[in-house]
């Protein structure tokens, strides 16, 4: 829609002939030729009556076109006589005349007043110089004016204030009318007011700032280039508005030199360099211009070399800032200079604009490219900036200058940036999850998807932008990283939960039916979105479950994801807003099975009840660093609350894992294996159908990978006191008298033959030292249907215990107790003292040792790592024997029929006290074999 220029309704307009005349008339007489020269415009002040009550000034229009006029009485048939006595008396104030003006006015008020009158006798009464006088009279155009000329009035007032001597003041009315033209984009009034405040800043001295605001305002003038506002202020005020021609500029350069000011000159000089035209086909000014800057380079010294420093993106500047001194030999020179200057002051546009000049200056010159590029990189301009960038290398590889071109080898051009950026990402991308959810748009994305949206991203093509000199994986790893860091969601799962064919139909999660798990699903992503992350995980819907391969890839890395995550979520659903101590560790989270992983595995973890309100209203960080919740995770688990907080599968031997999952249900069979594969390390390829097998499928794994035994045991092997240094040179002392060198290494060999347990066809294969049961009796009834056995046992003696279990007590006994901690006696089998088997002590459980409680850990012994001294196979023997006649755990077992064994009284520990037989027959009634297990 075309605006009304502003301030063109305060007056009227004459008809086509009455105009001729009064021009006719004004031109003959008029006897001041300057004012020809400064007013060579039109004006017009108009006032529309639009009502009954606005009948003051009839509905013409007064229209004065002054080229070589002289004031005269005025006349004619249809021109009010108030309006053309307020005419003449603006004329007469340019001409000198002020007491004829002043006359003009009065007269003119006195047969009506008039916005145009009352401005006129201010404009007069400045001429006889009443600067408050003026500024009092000029108030009154206000009572009599339309609503849309006020802002026109107001600019017209700033003018007045001006030229009545307050510069400051004045300049600052106009900045604010300016900044709220700007903020309605109002293109035709923001020219109006640059253009004023443009020739304010030149009169008042600031040529630099003037000069910018003249050839911005040439950027939004009007394509016709009319103005009747500026032409109004011309004939009120005398100004001109054309600007100074290149001629005019140079002559004040010369001028501003002469007076030392060189500062100001040089602005005027970049002005001219800026925005001429014929820099290139005029040797004359192209000559001037270079002959002025090197007269202005001894002064230049003097310009904040703060510039040289800058080091505001990751290269800093070029190396063609050693050869651009503070002495500029070329006006391309200059204009890079004064860009850098800037963008160390993070004047970025400043920066941008020098910068601009330069490449327009010598467009083959790189290093205006180069200032190009660090300007629009500090605007945030990033895909300009790496065009800037390419156009540097463009004009290195294609100078004349052989020493230029040798500097293309020290650049990384943005396409080397990103095939190294690349790779990174990707990498990144493929040790996280398949699928994500996007939060701001709630879309499901792959690794090809969130990639894309990456290089679409501020974030990589800063990366790029910045990557000039030097690649810095660290940093590119550092920032792929966070872009891709990912939210994980821990929650009990609650009945139709919205899955992945779900999201995918409704595009996005925020498209979902408002049902109470989609809004669970959704509030998720709001607290992952709220906590400043862009990816959320959810195992509801970000699983393809039909895939096969897609399932078990993602329940195999599982544990890494949330170990690796920048945080998980756990929803408590049945925890009721305000939450108490001890709510956690009863909810029903705490009995499934996968979300014990979900407990350890994660770096930083979030508690939530069930109005997504933080846990115990704790709002820290991260919850693993809060004493207090910690402490009641626990002491509910029973393991210490520093190896939670920064868990690790090698932190936990193998039986408190499997007594940590047996605490814990799950509603598929499986999934009681399958949720501790990333606790153990294991490998195993989940398949629902196999049902319990599943389970023996993962102990298998971890007995054939670590030859660990332990795991057919739920309580922690017996540990006995130490037998070492001195106690054990004593008792092999005594045994070296009671034993022969054969018998004890027949022994040795016996147990050392032993292959290490394995899983094969459903059964564990379990090598052992066995003692057979002669006979068993009862011995106490107790609560519970629990009972105290008592048996006789070869090599043991008397052994007793308790079980819930109905035992065999007539006929053929087939019942054996076994020791199978054959690596616990067996010694070093080279190098290291006993002790010393770093697999084993990876599986001790530290529970036994430390308060769960406590984040003390009792050290290792000295003797792990203390290298053994050689000992012969007989000593070896005898140290083997020895700790055979330490009290072990015993594991009871009954022969099924086909030759398999089963355990039995299994809930609790039998500790015996070793082998009693005497030693001189301990080679007749050893026996050491490997059991088939059920």
């Amino acid at each position: 829609m075309l605006r009304r220029p502003i301030g063109f309704d305060l007056g009227l307009r004459l008809p086509r002939a009455d105009r001729y005349r009064y021009h006719t008339q004004c031109r003959d007489q008029m006897h001041c030729s300057a004012t020809k020269r400064e007013v060579s415009g039109m004006w017009a002040l108009r006032r529309d009556n639009h009502s009954s009550r606005s009948r003051k000034c009839p509905s013409s229009r007064v229209f004065l076109s002054l080229s070589s006029a002289r004031p005269t009485e005025i006349t004619s048939a249809s021109t009010p006589s108030h309006y053309a006595l307020a005419n003449r008396a603006l004329i007469r104030v340019r001409s000198k005349q002020v007491a004829l003006a002043v006359a003009d006015v009065k007269e003119s008020l006195q047969v009506q007043p008039s916005p145009i009158g009352y401005i006129a006798m201010a404009v007069a009464l400045l001429g006889q110089g009443d600067g408050a006088g003026a500024l009092r009279t000029f108030d009154l155009a206000f009572h009599d004016c339309q609503v849309h000329d006020i802002r026109f009035l107001l600019l017209l007032k700033a003018i007045l204030v001006f030229e009545s001597g307050n510069q400051q003041e004045a300049i600052t009315r106009v900045e604010d009318l300016a900044t709220r033209t700007g903020n309605v984009n109002d293109n035709d009034t923001t020219y109006l007011y640059t253009q004023v405040l443009g020739v304010m800043y030149m009169k008042k001295g600031h040529y630099g700032r003037g000069m910018q605001l003249i050839e911005r305002a040439k950027n939004l003038a009007p394509k016709d280039m009319h103005c009747p506002s500026l032409q109004t202020i011309s004939l009120i005020f005398g100004w001109s508005f054309s600007g100074p021609d290149i001629v005019s500029q140079q002559r004040l350069c010369e001028t501003l030199y002469t007076e030392e000011r060189t500062a100001e000159a040089v602005e005027i000089l970049l002005n001219i360099i800026r925005t001429s035209d014929t820099i290139q086909g005029s040797k004359a000014i192209a000559d001037w211009i270079a002959n002025f800057t090197k007269k202005c380079a001894t002064t230049l010294e003097d310009v904040d070399d703060e510039a040289f420093e800058y080091a505001g993106h990751d290269d800093g500047l070029s190396q063609h800032s050693t050869a651009l001194s503070s002495s500029p030999s070329s006006p391309a020179d200059l204009l890079i200079k004064w860009s850098r200057v800037r963008a160390a002051k993070r004047l970025w546009e400043d920066a941008l604009q020098y910068a601009n000049d330069a490449v327009k200056v010598d467009p083959t010159y790189p290093w205006g490219y180069e200032a190009k590029h660090i300007a629009l990189h500090g605007a945030q301009r990033y895909d300009e900036a790496i065009d800037a960038f390419n156009s540097m290398l463009h004009a290195i590889e294609q100078s004349h200058d052989s020493a230029i071109r040798q500097l293309r080898k020290n650049y990384i051009s943005p396409s080397e940036a990103i095939a190294v950026i690349d790779p990174i990402a990707r990498g990144v991308l493929k040790s996280g999850p398949l699928v994500v959810i996007d939060v701001t748009t709630g879309c499901l994305c792959d690794s090809h998807e969130r990639m894309r949206i990456f290089k679409a991203d501020p974030l990589f093509k800063e990366l790029v932008s910045s990557m000039t000199r030097k690649v810095r994986n660290e940093r590119i790893l550092r920032i792929v990283s966070s872009f891709f860091g990912y939210v994980m969601f821990s929650h009990a799962w609650q009945g139709n939960e919205p899955s992945f064919q779900d999201v995918k139909e409704a595009k996005s999660v925020w498209n979902l039916p408002d049902t109470s798990l989609n809004e669970k699903l959704r509030n998720f992503c709001r607290e992952t979105c709220r906590l400043g992350h862009n990816w959320a995980w959810s195992d509801t819907c970000c699983i393809d479950k039909t895939a096969s391969s897609t399932l078990n890839q993602s329940l195999t890395s599982m544990y890494k994801w949330y170990a690796d995550s920048a945080a998980t979520l756990v929803f408590l659903a049945g925890v009721a807003h305000p939450t108490k101590h001890g709510d956690l560790t009863r909810s029903f989270w705490m009995t499934r099975a996968w979300t014990l992983q979900e407990l350890l595995a994660p770096k930083v973890i979030f508690f939530y009840d069930s109005e997504w309100k933080p846990y115990l209203a704790n709002s820290e960080t991260n919850h693993k660093e809060s004493p207090e919740i910690m402490q009641e995770v626990a002491d509910a688990i029973k393991i210490p609350h520093g190896s939670i907080a920064t868990f690790s599968p090698d932190d936990l031997g193998v039986r408190v894992k499997l007594r940590l999952a047996s605490t814990r249900n799950a509603t598929v069979e499986e999934d009681v294996a399958y949720s501790l594969i990333g606790i153990f390390k294991s490998d195993i390829r989940p398949y629902y159908g196999e049902g319990a097998d599943a389970l023996g499928h993962l102990l298998e794994e971890i007995v054939a990978r670590l030859g660990e035994v332990t795991v057919i045991a739920c309580q922690t092997p017996y540990t006995p006191p130490s037998l070492e240094g001195e106690a054990m040179e004593e008792f092999i002392t005594k045994l070296r008298d009671m034993l022969s060198r054969k018998a004890a290494i027949g022994i040795y060999n016996q147990i050392h033959s032993l292959p290490p347990a394995r899983f094969a066809t459903r059964r564990l294969y379990l090598p052992c030292i066995i003692f057979s049961v002669r006979k068993l009796g009862i011995q106490e009834l107790r609560e519970g249907n629990e009972k105290l056995y008592r048996a006789r046992v070869s090599g043991l003696g008397n052994v007793g215990f308790t079980t819930t279990d109905d035992l065999p007590l007539n006929g053929p006994q087939k019942l054996i107790f076994a020791h199978p901690w054959i690596r616990h006696i067996q010694g070093p089998s080279s190098g290291t003292a006993w002790g010393g088997d770093l697999e084993f002590d990876t599986d001790s459980d530290s529970d036994v040792y430390v308060d769960a409680g406590s984040d003390e850990v009792a050290p290792p012994s000295p003797l792990d790592t203390v290298p053994a001294p050689h000992v012969d196979e007989y000593t070896r023997a005898l140290q083997m024997i020895a700790h055979l006649r330490q009290p072990f755990n015993a594991l009871l077992f009954e022969q099924q029929p086909n030759g398999e064994y089963k355990r039995v009284a299994a809930e609790n520990e039998v500790v015996v006290s070793g082998f009693r037989t005497d030693i001189t027959s301990l080679g007749k009634n050893i026996q050491a074999k490997v059991l088939e297990i059920l």
